[in-house]
């Protein structure tokens, strides 16, 4: 039998105690003589609905680049100027694994998701959001933010093909085994803005101090690759990963200590501190998690963000529209019944209301001749075409933004069947100045049409 090792150990080498939390105060100085960006840098966001659509109300009957708005994409009218409507474009590694649990951290990777207890956790790869916060994220306080309503799941699904559920509960995996932490309360949202360190820290922690010269990988390395030889396999992958984490931090320690240049917009967009808890409303809940959002884009606090209006099959309970009385999950399938399928509608149009006040929002924001809006590239979709069967073909997804004169907005963009979703990653990833990347998940090679 293998010694027993303690948490402290784990925690502890030669007297430092770690913490992994990003603070200006490490160089307070450096970082209010920070220089500022000349121009706004551009910033991308992916916002995730779940449950699909009804592909009837979704797709423009017309075939060209013009066309007349359809029923769900009612609310998007008076935006129809600045996003593109994408079509044809699928994750074919998601194709009969899952009606839901497995589609969706596919969604943001096009990998395939492996059945599993929960314990053995493997989603096929690393969402695109991650890839690119690992290449910009140390231009910013925080790499990337992670926001949703829903509290991670746990158990097994066993009706739904054996699949964890936990990995329906994020769009947003560092690897293939570790999804990022998302916040579903909004005042420790917003704190992570302003007051620096992880989902649930408290404000006011100590954070381990260290030269410029010293690692803190350095210090515990003797000690952690002796825990290692005494770990089993799973215990070995857990500390690589872990000290993984500790040297990603470390990197953006060391760049807030030595800041980039930021971008500063003066004006208040008047988001205050949220009471505590979540709030009564799910309506109320999902606009602060977006005003959040958006203050954290506008302060340049980062550049990369995901946000979950719901997980794979949430439960979320809609009766508060009118003329629905239910979840969604339980709506979508609404095997063609005419006052099921209403209320799934009513549901799916809600959603698109929410993400229309978002990109509203981020419209009107000037930045100095261009709007917040005309920065950045928000993508807003689901990981289902159709909620009611399940199919994963020709996703409903917009892209929203100019990316800084990178995309042409205003029309429909109609790619060959059966395109791979990761093409568009791939072109993303281009536009936001990243070369070195081959490819990314199925990809086939950038997107076309997006210009």
């Amino acid at each position: 039998m293998r010694r027993p090792v303690s948490r402290r150990t784990v925690l502890r080498g030669a007297g430092v105690s770690l913490a992994l939390p990003w603070l200006e105060a490490f160089a307070p100085a450096a970082a209010a003589g920070r220089a500022k960006l000349a121009e706004p840098p551009l910033r991308v966001a992916f916002l995730f609905m779940p449950c699909g659509v009804v592909p009837d109300r979704w797709t423009p009957e017309a075939s060209g680049e013009e066309y007349a708005i359809s029923p769900h994409l009612s609310a998007l009218e008076p935006l129809k100027s600045e996003f593109l409507l994408l079509e044809n474009l699928w994750n074919a590694q998601a194709v009969g694994r899952n009606g839901h649990w497995a589609k969706v951290p596919a969604w943001l990777s096009g990998g395939y998701v492996e059945r599993s207890t929960g314990r053995d956790i493997n989603t096929g790869g690393t969402s695109i959001d991650q890839v690119i916060a690992s290449r910009i994220g140390t231009r910013t306080a925080l790499p990337a933010l992670h926001l949703g309503v829903d509290a991670p799941r746990t158990g097994v699904d066993n009706i739904g093909g054996g699949f964890a559920r936990i990995v329906g509960s994020y769009i947003s995996w560092r690897d293939p085994h570790t999804p990022s932490a998302k916040e579903i309360v909004p005042r420790m949202a917003f704190d992570r803005l302003f007051r620096g360190g992880a989902p649930g820290a408290p404000v006011g922690a100590k954070q381990a101090h260290f030269s410029d010269e010293a690692s803190i990988l350095d210090v515990v390395l003797d000690k952690a690759a002796a825990i290692r030889r005494r770990g089993s396999r799973r215990d070995q992958v857990k500390l690589d990963e872990y000290l993984e984490a500790v040297r990603s931090v470390e990197l953006r320690i060391q760049a807030t200590m030595k800041p980039q240049p930021r971008w500063v917009n003066e004006s208040n967009l008047g988001v205050s501190r949220p009471e505590q808890g979540i709030p009564g409303s799910h309506e109320e809940h999902v606009r602060l998690m977006l005003d959040i959002l958006l203050l954290a884009f506008w302060t340049d606090t980062t550049r990369v963000a995901t946000f979950m209006y719901g997980d794979a099959q949430t439960g979320r309970d809609f009766s508060f529209l009118d003329g629905v009385n239910g979840s969604f999950h339980g709506i979508s399938h609404h095997r063609n019944e005419p006052e099921r399928r209403a209320m799934y509608e009513t549901i799916i149009n809600w959603h698109i209301s929410q993400t229309t006040y978002f990109l509203s929002r981020m419209r009107e924001l000037d930045e100095g001749g261009s709007s917040l809006l005309d920065n950045s590239m928000v993508m807003f979709g689901s990981s289902l075409s159709d909620g009611n069967t399940h199919d994963p073909s020709n996703l409903p997804l917009i892209l929203a933004g100019r990316g800084k004169g990178s995309l042409r907005p205003g029309r429909r963009l109609r790619s060959k069947p059966d395109t791979p979703l990761c093409n568009l990653y791939l072109a993303m990833m281009r536009h936001m100045g990243i070369e070195d990347v081959p490819s990314f998940g199925d990809s086939t090679g950038p997107l076309e049409g997006l210009a």
